[in-house]
Protein backbone atom coordinates (compact mmCIF):
# COMPACT_ATOMS: atom_id res chain seq x y z
CA UNK A 1 0.00 0.00 0.00
CA UNK A 2 1.42 3.38 -1.05
CA UNK A 3 0.33 6.34 1.05
CA UNK A 4 0.92 10.07 1.03
CA UNK A 5 4.33 11.34 2.10
CA UNK A 6 2.65 13.46 4.74
CA UNK A 7 4.01 12.53 8.21
CA UNK A 8 0.45 12.10 9.49
CA UNK A 9 -0.67 9.79 6.69
CA UNK A 10 1.18 6.66 7.82
CA UNK A 11 -0.05 6.52 11.44
CA UNK A 12 -3.58 7.36 10.29
CA UNK A 13 -3.93 4.17 8.23
CA UNK A 14 -1.41 1.85 9.91
CA UNK A 15 -3.12 -1.47 10.69
CA UNK A 16 -6.51 -0.31 9.43
CA UNK A 17 -6.21 -1.56 5.85
CA UNK A 18 -7.21 -5.17 5.39
CA UNK A 19 -7.65 -7.56 2.50
CA UNK A 20 -9.50 -10.78 3.20
CA UNK A 21 -9.12 -10.12 6.90
CA UNK A 22 -5.33 -9.84 6.62
CA UNK A 23 -3.77 -6.49 7.57
CA UNK A 24 -1.88 -4.80 4.72
CA UNK A 25 1.51 -3.46 5.84
CA UNK A 26 2.61 -0.04 4.66
CA UNK A 27 5.57 -0.07 2.30
CA UNK A 28 7.99 2.51 1.00
CA UNK A 29 7.61 1.15 -2.52
CA UNK A 30 5.63 -1.43 -4.47
CA UNK A 31 6.56 -3.39 -7.57
CA UNK A 32 3.97 -3.87 -10.30
CA UNK A 33 4.88 -6.10 -13.26
CA UNK A 34 8.57 -5.47 -12.68
CA UNK A 35 8.31 -1.68 -12.25
CA UNK A 36 8.98 -0.23 -8.80
CA UNK A 37 7.01 2.83 -7.72
CA UNK A 38 7.78 4.51 -4.40
CA UNK A 39 5.37 6.27 -2.05
CA UNK A 40 6.05 9.59 -3.78
CA UNK A 41 5.15 8.11 -7.18
CA UNK A 42 8.72 8.47 -8.37
CA UNK A 43 10.99 6.02 -10.15
CA UNK A 44 14.34 6.78 -8.52
CA UNK A 45 14.60 3.36 -6.91
CA UNK A 46 13.51 1.57 -10.07
CA UNK A 47 16.16 3.30 -12.20
CA UNK A 48 18.87 2.51 -9.65
CA UNK A 49 17.78 -1.13 -9.65
CA UNK A 50 17.80 -1.61 -13.42
CA UNK A 51 21.03 0.37 -13.75
CA UNK A 52 22.71 -1.97 -11.27
CA UNK A 53 21.47 -5.09 -13.08
CA UNK A 54 22.51 -3.76 -16.48
CA UNK A 55 25.90 -2.71 -15.14
CA UNK A 56 26.55 -6.23 -13.85
CA UNK A 57 25.77 -7.59 -17.29
CA UNK A 58 28.16 -5.15 -18.92
CA UNK A 59 30.84 -6.48 -16.57
CA UNK A 60 29.97 -10.00 -17.73
CA UNK A 61 30.26 -8.85 -21.34
CA UNK A 62 33.73 -7.52 -20.60
CA UNK A 63 34.83 -10.95 -19.40
CA UNK A 64 33.82 -12.65 -22.66
CA UNK A 65 34.54 -9.76 -25.04
CA UNK A 66 37.92 -11.15 -26.07
CA UNK A 67 36.22 -14.30 -27.42
CA UNK A 68 33.74 -12.41 -29.62
CA UNK A 69 34.02 -10.29 -32.72
CA UNK A 70 32.39 -6.89 -32.91
CA UNK A 71 29.12 -8.24 -34.32
CA UNK A 72 28.87 -10.86 -31.58
CA UNK A 73 29.43 -8.30 -28.82
CA UNK A 74 26.88 -5.96 -30.34
CA UNK A 75 24.33 -8.76 -30.64
CA UNK A 76 24.92 -9.78 -27.04
CA UNK A 77 24.40 -6.21 -25.87
CA UNK A 78 21.12 -5.88 -27.77
CA UNK A 79 19.80 -9.20 -26.52
CA UNK A 80 20.99 -9.30 -22.91
CA UNK A 81 21.68 -5.74 -21.71
CA UNK A 82 19.60 -3.17 -23.56
CA UNK A 83 16.25 -4.80 -22.65
CA UNK A 84 16.99 -4.00 -18.99
CA UNK A 85 17.43 -0.33 -19.92
CA UNK A 86 14.16 -0.20 -21.84
CA UNK A 87 11.69 -2.43 -20.01
CA UNK A 88 8.42 -0.50 -19.47
CA UNK A 89 10.27 2.70 -20.36
CA UNK A 90 7.05 4.55 -21.24
CA UNK A 91 5.97 4.20 -17.60
CA UNK A 92 9.06 5.73 -16.04
CA UNK A 93 10.01 8.22 -18.77
CA UNK A 94 9.01 11.03 -16.40
CA UNK A 95 12.00 10.32 -14.17
CA UNK A 96 14.64 12.99 -13.70
CA UNK A 97 17.16 13.60 -16.46
CA UNK A 98 19.97 12.60 -14.10
CA UNK A 99 18.54 9.07 -13.99
CA UNK A 100 18.21 8.70 -17.76
CA UNK A 101 21.78 9.97 -18.10
CA UNK A 102 22.82 7.14 -15.81
CA UNK A 103 21.29 4.64 -18.22
CA UNK A 104 22.94 6.42 -21.15
CA UNK A 105 26.32 6.03 -19.45
CA UNK A 106 25.78 2.28 -19.22
CA UNK A 107 25.08 2.08 -22.95
CA UNK A 108 28.22 4.12 -23.67
CA UNK A 109 30.22 1.79 -21.45
CA UNK A 110 28.91 -1.25 -23.33
CA UNK A 111 29.58 0.32 -26.71
CA UNK A 112 33.17 1.06 -25.76
CA UNK A 113 33.55 -2.68 -25.21
CA UNK A 114 31.93 -3.36 -28.59
CA UNK A 115 34.26 -0.94 -30.39
CA UNK A 116 37.40 -1.85 -28.45
CA UNK A 117 40.07 -3.84 -30.27
CA UNK A 118 40.95 -6.10 -27.35
CA UNK A 119 42.36 -3.21 -25.34
CA UNK A 120 41.55 -2.14 -21.78
CA UNK A 121 38.56 0.13 -21.37
CA UNK A 122 39.47 3.83 -21.60
CA UNK A 123 38.40 6.14 -18.80
CA UNK A 124 34.88 7.50 -18.81
CA UNK A 125 34.47 9.99 -21.68
CA UNK A 126 33.00 13.48 -21.36
CA UNK A 127 29.23 13.83 -21.09
CA UNK A 128 29.00 14.76 -24.78
CA UNK A 129 30.83 11.62 -25.94
CA UNK A 130 29.10 9.97 -28.89
CA UNK A 131 29.80 6.26 -29.53
CA UNK A 132 30.75 5.32 -33.06
CA UNK A 133 28.61 2.20 -33.04
CA UNK A 134 25.49 2.40 -35.23
CA UNK A 135 23.02 2.33 -32.35
CA UNK A 136 20.27 4.81 -31.66
CA UNK A 137 20.28 6.57 -28.32
CA UNK A 138 17.98 5.29 -25.60
CA UNK A 139 15.99 8.54 -25.75
CA UNK A 140 15.54 8.07 -29.49
CA UNK A 141 14.15 4.59 -28.95
CA UNK A 142 11.83 5.75 -26.15
CA UNK A 143 10.46 8.54 -28.32
CA UNK A 144 9.84 6.24 -31.29
CA UNK A 145 8.10 3.70 -29.07
CA UNK A 146 5.96 6.46 -27.55
CA UNK A 147 4.85 7.69 -30.98
CA UNK A 148 3.95 4.15 -32.09
CA UNK A 149 1.88 3.55 -28.95
CA UNK A 150 0.18 6.92 -29.31
CA UNK A 151 -0.71 6.11 -32.94
CA UNK A 152 -2.33 2.89 -31.73
CA UNK A 153 -4.39 4.85 -29.22
CA UNK A 154 -5.17 7.94 -31.29
CA UNK A 155 -5.62 6.53 -34.79
CA UNK A 156 -6.16 2.79 -34.54
CA UNK A 157 -8.38 3.08 -31.47
CA UNK A 158 -6.92 0.09 -29.62
CA UNK A 159 -9.39 -0.50 -26.73
CA UNK A 160 -6.91 -1.02 -23.88
CA UNK A 161 -5.15 2.24 -24.81
CA UNK A 162 -8.34 4.31 -24.89
CA UNK A 163 -7.40 6.29 -21.78
CA UNK A 164 -4.30 7.62 -23.55
CA UNK A 165 -6.34 9.31 -26.27
CA UNK A 166 -6.24 13.09 -26.34
CA UNK A 167 -8.91 15.43 -27.75
CA UNK A 168 -8.13 16.93 -31.16
CA UNK A 169 -6.68 20.40 -31.13
CA UNK A 170 -8.97 23.23 -32.17
CA UNK A 171 -8.01 24.29 -35.69
CA UNK A 172 -5.98 27.47 -35.90
CA UNK A 173 -4.79 29.54 -38.82
CA UNK A 174 -1.51 28.32 -40.27
CA UNK A 175 1.39 30.74 -40.04
CA UNK A 176 5.00 30.66 -41.03
CA UNK A 177 6.10 30.01 -37.48
CA UNK A 178 3.55 27.44 -36.27
CA UNK A 179 3.10 23.99 -37.79
CA UNK A 180 -0.48 22.80 -37.91
CA UNK A 181 -1.96 19.42 -38.71
CA UNK A 182 -5.44 17.98 -38.87
CA UNK A 183 -4.22 15.16 -36.62
CA UNK A 184 -2.88 17.47 -33.91
CA UNK A 185 -4.11 17.01 -30.34
CA UNK A 186 -4.56 19.28 -27.38
CA UNK A 187 -1.44 19.38 -25.24
CA UNK A 188 -2.28 18.94 -21.55
CA UNK A 189 -1.26 21.85 -19.41
CA UNK A 190 1.82 21.11 -17.33
CA UNK A 191 2.47 22.91 -14.06
CA UNK A 192 5.71 21.06 -13.38
CA UNK A 193 8.62 19.87 -15.48
CA UNK A 194 8.03 16.30 -14.29
CA UNK A 195 4.55 16.31 -15.83
CA UNK A 196 6.01 17.53 -19.13
CA UNK A 197 8.18 14.40 -19.16
CA UNK A 198 5.28 11.98 -18.62
CA UNK A 199 4.04 9.90 -21.51
CA UNK A 200 1.02 12.05 -22.38
CA UNK A 201 2.83 15.31 -21.68
CA UNK A 202 5.79 14.51 -23.92
CA UNK A 203 4.21 12.43 -26.67
CA UNK A 204 1.38 14.91 -27.31
CA UNK A 205 3.98 17.56 -28.11
CA UNK A 206 5.99 15.17 -30.27
CA UNK A 207 2.84 13.95 -32.00
CA UNK A 208 1.85 17.44 -33.12
CA UNK A 209 5.30 18.06 -34.63
CA UNK A 210 5.49 14.57 -36.12
CA UNK A 211 2.08 14.61 -37.79
CA UNK A 212 2.73 18.07 -39.22
CA UNK A 213 5.70 16.71 -41.15
CA UNK A 214 4.45 13.18 -41.96
CA UNK A 215 1.39 13.09 -44.27
CA UNK A 216 -1.31 10.43 -44.39
CA UNK A 217 -0.82 9.36 -40.78
CA UNK A 218 -4.40 8.06 -40.71
CA UNK A 219 -3.67 5.52 -43.45
CA UNK A 220 -0.41 4.23 -41.98
CA UNK A 221 -0.08 0.92 -40.17
CA UNK A 222 2.10 0.28 -37.13
CA UNK A 223 5.18 -0.72 -39.13
CA UNK A 224 4.94 2.36 -41.35
CA UNK A 225 4.60 4.63 -38.33
CA UNK A 226 7.60 2.97 -36.72
CA UNK A 227 9.76 3.58 -39.79
CA UNK A 228 8.51 7.15 -40.22
CA UNK A 229 9.07 7.92 -36.53
CA UNK A 230 12.62 6.58 -36.74
CA UNK A 231 13.41 8.75 -39.75
CA UNK A 232 11.82 11.80 -38.15
CA UNK A 233 13.61 11.33 -34.83
CA UNK A 234 16.99 10.94 -36.54
CA UNK A 235 16.63 14.52 -37.77
CA UNK A 236 16.15 15.84 -34.24
CA UNK A 237 18.83 16.50 -31.63
CA UNK A 238 19.32 14.49 -28.46
CA UNK A 239 18.24 15.49 -25.90
CA UNK A 240 15.09 16.71 -27.62
CA UNK A 241 13.55 19.88 -26.22
CA UNK A 242 9.85 20.25 -26.94
CA UNK A 243 7.54 23.25 -27.04
CA UNK A 244 3.77 23.39 -27.33
CA UNK A 245 2.68 23.30 -30.98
Amino acid sequence: MVVSRSPAAGPAVEGRLRFGGVPLPLQEAVKVLGVEVDRELRFDGHIKHIAKKASHRVSALRRVASFLDRGGKLLLYKAQIRPYLEYAALCWMSCAASHTRRLDSIQRRALRLVDAADTPDPPDPPALFEPVSPLDSLEHRRDVAALVVFHKAQVQGVPHLARLRQPPRVATRSTRTVLTSGDAVEVPRSRASQHERTFVGRVSRMWNIFTATVPHIQEMNTQSVNLAANRWRLLKPTPLRLVIL
